[in-house]
């Protein structure tokens, strides 16, 4: 990392990446390549001190959490799965208006008589008489599951990591349960699933976060102000 200079990281690839760079070139904030269109460095004419990364959406939570990122567009929902008490580590300067999705608990629409979360854990004990095992959650997203489940008192599950389209496990056998991010519900009622009444664990979309734990030098704090300060003018 350059001293002086400011690091932002945006999405590698993907609508999430189009819509990042087309807001911040609206806010006469251009975002431009440094090398071959696939680099994964990047400069902003604009503000010279400003180094772009471009990473995985993923990878966006985890360098601000460790502070190799000054700023970092991604989704609320990724932020708060990779990074235990997010809001100790990093402050939300923008919600950007776009990759919206919720993250939600979905089931069979069978299950007649799991309408809410509180349902779960009877439906649990009584499952696990019939068949053995535990109910099986298929998600990407233990940690939030996990959070989710136990403030809901429900605690006779298992997690099954989801590493394909989560949709399709009920369906396949693999699990009873989904904790998975839908927009429309489209793919949910095809799948025949469900969303739980008290089922929306977030409601996420991409924001701009900045990193407590980065080297907040004057310069970068300085291009920082300069870049809320031209998004805010156009969101």
């Amino acid at each position: 990392m350059s001293e002086g200079r400011l690091i932002l990281a945006v999405p590698s690839k993907g609508r999430l990446m189009e819509r990042t760079e087309a807001l911040f070139a609206k806010g006469g904030l251009a975002i431009e390549r440094a090398g071959n269109a696939r680099g994964y460095r990047g400069v902003m004419p604009a503000l010279p001190q400003v180094e772009v990364a471009f990473l995985s959406a993923s990878e966006i939570a985890y360098y601000l959490k460790s502070g190799r990122a000054h700023l970092g567009v991604t989704g609320e929902d990724l932020v708060r799965e990779h990074i235990t008490h997010a809001e100790d580590h990093v402050d939300r300067l923008a919600r950007l208006g776009f990759g919206r999705a919720d993250v939600i608990v979905a089931a069979p629409e069978c299950w007649i008589d799991v309408a809410r979360m509180a349902d779960l854990e009877e439906i649990a004990v009584v499952f696990r008489r019939a068949h053995g095992r535990r109910l099986r959650v298929a998600t990407k997203y233990r940690n939030l599951t996990r959070r989710f489940f136990a403030e809901h008192g429900v605690t006779s599950y298992r997690i099954v990591e989801s590493l394909g389209a989560t949709e399709g496990t009920p369906a396949a056998g693999m699990a009873e349960l989904i904790v998975d991010i839908t927009t429309t519900g489209a793919t949910l009622k095809a799948n025949h699933l469900r969303v739980l009444d008290d089922g929306i664990i977030l409601k996420s979309e991409a924001n701009l976060f900045a990193s407590r734990a980065a080297d907040w030098s004057a310069s970068a704090s300085e291009a920082r102000n300069e870049i809320v300060s031209r998004l805010e003018s156009v969101l």
